[in-house]
């Protein structure tokens, strides 16, 4: 059986024949008119016939190379457009794609990229993923994860960009804070309720609400649910900044003890590391970098730094 033949070396005496020319071909397709020659004698070589008669003034084209030409130009044109019309070089991208992220991080976050992405490429099917487990993207099938970690993921399988940070901070509604006072230290914590959540890890509080001086009345794994609990005066809630910039604007928030924070952690886009990104991935974590940039959920939680 014979060796097959580099196709490179095909495209390269297509070139060669319909330029007539070895400096023009090689030109045309960005290689050194050595390359071009070596390529022609490296075909001729493994084919055991020359294909072009070569002189100072011009390059002729011999019959059994013209016998050559007629037989494998039509299906090199069929395979080159045929990767030309592959579905991620046209300019809708499609396909499906895979998302996870924590639920209510992807509430707070996600619903204007999914809201605007899917308008703008209907081509492409969105499949979001909402867990406060770590998923493996790979095993999964999953193009992106927007994760909320104290560490950047250091798996050689995975590249991550920072695009926020998250604070966990204690927040109260006025109704609460003027029927129990509002506190101006920690150690008074110990005279007002307490409402936490024992969620997604990354979004626990680095010092939790029941080691300060605080009287833990509520506990539960839901953050909305403990936005609503805070929001209805029934105590003091550590939550993380981005479920509260609206609460704040509007007055159905007051941040408790403006210069305390009990724990941080980072933002971070997650995709599978690969040579060739599809493009339905790319344009959808640059919708959700633009958004972020901005429309911070609220700046003096989430700063966003550009990766």
């Amino acid at each position: 059986m014979s060796a097959p033949i580099d196709l490179n070396l095909v495209r390269m005496f297509v070139a060669v024949r319909d330029a007539a020319s070895f400096s023009l071909a090689a030109a045309q397709l960005g290689v050194p008119r050595s390359t071009a020659s070596r390529a022609i004698a490296a075909l001729e070589d493994s084919l055991g016939f020359e294909l072009f008669q070569r002189t100072t003034r011009k390059v002729v084209i011999t019959a059994e190379g013209e016998r050559l030409f007629a037989r494998i130009a039509p299906t090199l044109a069929t395979l080159e457009a045929a990767l030309t019309d592959l579905p991620e070089h046209e300019e809708a991208p499609v396909g499906p794609l895979r998302i996870t992220a924590i639920a209510d991080f992807a509430s707070a976050v996600l619903t204007e990229a999914v809201t605007r992405f899917s308008a703008r490429w209907p081509t492409v099917d969105l499949d979001l993923h909402l867990t406060g487990a770590i998923v493996d993207l790979a095993r999964n099938g999953i193009d992106l994860a927007l994760r909320v970690q104290t560490t950047a993921p250091r798996d050689s399988a995975l590249v991550a960009r920072k695009v926020g940070e998250v604070a966990v901070r204690l927040y109260a509604a006025p109704a609460y804070l003027a029927r129990c006072g509002m506190p101006r230290t920690t150690r008074e914590l110990a005279d007002h309720d307490s409402i936490a959540f024992h969620g997604a890890a990354p979004l626990r509080p680095g010092r939790a609400v029941g080691e300060l001086p605080s009287r833990r009345r509520i506990t539960c794994d839901d953050m909305r649910f403990a936005l609503d609990i805070v929001r209805s005066g029934a105590g003091i809630g550590a939550l993380p900044s981005f479920l509260v910039p609206q609460e704040l604007v509007n007055g159905a928030l007051v941040r408790v003890l403006p210069r305390f924070t009990l724990g941080s952690a980072a933002v971070y886009l997650v995709r599978p590391a690969r040579k060739h990104v599809p493009r339905r991935v790319t344009l959808f974590r640059d919708l959700v970098i633009e958004i972020l940039q901005q429309r911070p959920l609220t700046p003096a939680d989430l700063t966003l730094r550009a990766a």
